[in-house]
């Protein structure tokens, strides 16, 4: 791994190279599987290939040799891009968007099998050389047309389909997939003029791209998508119910919604239904100019593995997954409000009983990198405007609404320039900081009886 100290050291990301969507997260012989979009030779979005790392505990990560790579004159030739992996009666199968050279935004679904199932690190791949849907359905003006994700209901295989359409308005596929050798097309799940989800995402999106499905504890489903207007936008869910009409066929009726990641830094989440709980990755991205990212030679991390369920009125549910603690050393490095300073990588809890300000870095002109909870007017603002960005997403300080109440407990896991914020059990802000040369890193709470509690991972132990 890099030594640059912007680079992520804990999470899922190849020593050198570009790095972006989270594919096919799967679990195989008591081992998390993880793959990735990834450019083995260059930190920008080209040639890609499949990358790959599996891990026993979410922590420490084994990176593999590449599992699925373009093939000269296949349907993949131009690059294999987003999917899953699933369990097709004992043999791990990766569902996949293969891009030729003349797409123009229209995948084909491709096949490939694991080699040897009995291989607990699954490092051999064959992709089939036919694609199992060659292009969209004809009739629907589809314009933009990748990224499958097979689940399970009511003992079928159904696989979902990102798309765009002429007029603009984004959709969700749906395909009959029992047999992945052959999919039959079974409507449009959802579309963009769908009420709940206009009022939850807005109208700017003309394409929802990796869309994924989950089952809630309590027997909802959760539709995500990442938005697209050209570009990555921001992501999304809606809360609702799977339906099946008199035809067999699946719709989704959402009930609620809104945006999934609140910071600017997060894109394209994939989503692992185990038994007792649903795990989620995305994709953070350089907000750094060009030429850095050429210097250090690598692009792009994946965040850390959070856990996600709706609490009863429908809003997501979402928590850093358990296995985190296992980098935390016995003893943290502050336990009270005051002074200390910070690491490169840190887990820092606080809860805050009164309005409370967190400062976690400082410039040479003494402004601030600061997160601001008040439990009474349940919010908390992070504020990083000065450490600005150009483009879109701009500096503006990100505001998040939860229930007020006595106490609001955040935590913050900063590795490198990647920060995730979660706050209470109810919002995660994803962002990138890159603290430049004079900055000061240091941790200062201001909030009569805040509780604080950081811990620093050993690199030498867990690198």
């Amino acid at each position: 791994m890099s030594h640059d100290p912007h680079a992520p050291r804990f999470r899922v990301r190849p020593p050198a190279g570009w790095i972006n969507d989270p594919n096919g997260p799967f679990r195989w012989h008591d081992r998390h599987h993880l793959f990735h979009q990834y450019n083995p030779h260059a930190p920008v979005h080209a040639d890609i290939h499949w990358g790959h790392a599996s891990s026993s505990d979410l922590v420490h990560w084994e990176h593999h040799p590449v599992a699925l790579a373009p093939t000269p004159g296949g349907p993949d030739e131009a690059g294999c891009w987003s999917g899953c992996v699933v369990d097709d009666a004992g043999t791990p199968t990766a569902v996949y968007t293969g891009i030729d050279r003349d797409h123009t935004g229209l995948g084909t679904i491709c096949l490939a099998r694991a080699e040897d199932p009995d291989d607990e690190r699954l490092t051999e791949w064959t992709s089939l050389p036919a694609p199992v849907v060659a292009g969209p359905p004809p009739g629907l003006d589809v314009v933009m047309f990748r990224d499958p994700f097979v689940f399970r209901h009511a003992d079928r295989c159904w696989a979902l389909v990102g798309a765009g359409h002429a007029d603009g308005t984004p959709s969700v596929l749906l395909y009959d997939c029992d047999d992945l050798t052959d999919w039959r097309f079974a409507g449009v799940l959802l579309d963009g003029r769908d009420p709940v989800a206009a009022c939850a995402f807005g109208d700017k999106a003309v394409g929802w791209e990796c869309p994924h499905l989950y089952r809630t504890a309590g027997g909802d489903h959760v539709l995500l998508v990442s938005l697209w207007d050209g570009d990555p936008c921001s992501t999304a869910y809606l809360t609702g119910h799977l339906i099946a009409d008199s035809q067999g066929t699946l719709r989704f009726v959402p009930r609620t919604g809104g945006r999934l990641d609140q910071g600017r830094d997060f894109y394209a989440p994939a989503v692992l239904q185990e038994p007792d709980r649903v795990l989620l990755w995305g994709w953070s991205w350089e907000a750094r100019p060009g030429e850095e990212v050429d210097r250090a030679g690598w692009a792009g991390v994946l965040t850390a593995p959070r856990v996600v369920d709706v609490h009863p009125d429908g809003s997501l549910r979402v928590r850093p997954a358990p296995e985190l603690g296992l980098l935390r050393p016995a003893e943290p490095f502050v336990t009270a409000p005051g002074r200390a300073p910070l690491p490169e990588t840190y887990d820092l809890t606080v809860t805050a009983c009164e309005p409370t300000t967190v400062s976690l870095l400082r410039d040479a002109s003494g402004r601030e990198l600061t997160v601001r909870a008040d439990p009474a007017g349940g919010t908390v603002l992070l504020d990083r405007s000065a450490w600005p960005r150009t483009g879109r997403e701009g500096s503006a300080p990100i505001t998040v609404h939860v229930p007020k109440g006595p106490e609001l407990a955040i935590r913050l896991l900063v590795d490198g320039s990647l920060l995730e914020l979660f706050v209470e059990e109810r919002a995660m802000i994803t962002e990138r900081v890159y603290r430049r040369p004079g900055d000061i890193a240091e941790l200062v709470v201001d909030g009569p009886g805040a509780q604080v509690t950081g811990w620093a991972p050993d690199p030498r132990k867990h690198g």
